[in-house]
């Protein structure tokens, strides 16, 4: 029987105190990893993430940073280093929400804001965490990209413009460091079903599930499911990919 087991690894996850990121963290702490929960704004969310995952016995910390600015990724890296000896999966899924308009509509910032916390996270997370994996000759990077990426729709260039730079970072970063025996991968949820969903009784929406093929909406839990196999050895050979988990709505060709 195979098990995704990540005892003794130390996961850092960007976000965490957003609606899928807590899913994400308690389940790679499920799975035996420590976790760094970092937030920008919700400490007392991340301080309650923080007990939850102590409770069953994994070791945690909270870290505060502006993950668009480098300097604050650098110092958030210190301060990580100052309790753990190494960070071995870092998960992007942190990531500025604005409201979508059309192209003609969309405010310059929201552009701007979208490039910061999609693309340049992504490169200052790697400039922190990668070289140490490169000393160690181990690591998984994984970040949380979207279906929107690929499908284009009205409403979404800025968001698709920060997705899209992301996933050229994570390509290109995936086959510098290959032979390091570091893995860098991208998840891509569809529109998924969170803890807001299930308070509000909203987890249906039968016009957006009539167009996904397996004919309903994930779940946050499926795609912490995801990031977990990813981040484990039982996905070692796995790189540079893009993983839609979302139902069949979207399907990359080859």
């Amino acid at each position: 029987m195979l098990n995704v087991d990540l005892t003794g690894k130390t996961a850092l996850i960007t976000g965490a105190t957003g609606q899928l990121g807590r899913v994400m963290a308690r389940t790679l702490a499920d799975c035996g990893a420590n976790i760094i929960i970092h937030y920008h704004g919700n400490e007392g969310k991340a301080n309650e993430l923080k007990q939850e995952i102590e409770s069953i016995g994994r070791q945690s910390m909270i870290v505060r940073a502006d993950v668009t600015q480098f300097d604050d990724v650098m110092s958030m890296k210190d301060r990580i280093l100052e309790h753990f000896d190494a960070v071995d999966i870092v998960v992007a899924n942190a990531v500025v929400q604005y409201e979508w308009k059309s192209i003609l509509e969309q405010p310059i910032e929201d552009y701007t804001s979208q490039i910061d916390s999609c693309l340049m996270q992504s490169v200052y997370l790697a400039k922190a965490f990668v070289p140490s994996m490169i000393d160690r000759k181990a690591g998984r990077v994984i970040g949380i990209n979207t279906e929107c990426s690929m499908q284009n729709a009205p409403g979404q260039s800025a968001y698709v413009a920060g997705k899209r730079g992301m996933d050229g970072v994570y390509r290109v970063l995936a086959k510098e460091i290959g032979e390091h025996q570091i893995t860098v991968n991208q998840i891509a949820p569809g529109w998924t079903i969170s803890e807001n969903d299930r308070l509000n009784n909203t987890e249906v929406s039968e016009g957006y599930s009539q167009t996904v093929p397996l004919r309903r909406r994930g779940s946050d839990q499926e795609i912490a499911n995801v990031v977990a196999f990813i981040a484990s050895d039982l996905a070692s050979f796995i790189t540079g990919a893009y993983i839609p988990v979302n139902g069949g709505n979207v399907m990359p060709a080859i």
